[in-house]
């Protein structure tokens, strides 16, 4: 059953002959490194009282987004996770985070809240 939940636009055919429309996946191009939009910011909420440094905003397909959140938890020397198109890194990091990141040539980069 698992194999057809990728058919569109129809449930059932009699034709023997017809063949189902499926579903693509497309993955998304990831935009030049000077075209990027991020937001550093610092984030408790729903976290247990602990800060998270998340960088969102980012455009792109799934395998740059893990490099750079790689990237980014290797020079702070801290953990840190990637899902939902979000960066998170472990701790208030914003400024090393925000510094990394330009240096890295995100020049459209910011840091939003206080």
């Amino acid at each position: 059953m698992s194999k057809n939940k990728n058919r569109i636009n129809i449930v059932y055919s009699t034709n023997p002959n017809y063949h189902f429309e499926e579903e693509q996946e497309i993955e998304q191009e990831t935009l030049e490194k000077t075209l990027q939009e991020l937001k550093v910011s610092v984030d408790r909420k729903q976290r247990g009282g602990k800060s998270v440094t998340l960088v969102t905003g980012f455009i792109g397909n799934s395998t740059d987004l893990d490099e750079l959140g790689k990237t980014l938890k290797t020079k702070c020397g801290v953990g840190g996770n990637v899902k939902n198109g979000e960066i998170l890194i472990q701790g208030e990091l914003k400024e090393k985070v925000f510094a990394l990141l330009v240096n890295l040539g995100y020049k459209k980069t910011k840091k939003i809240g206080g």
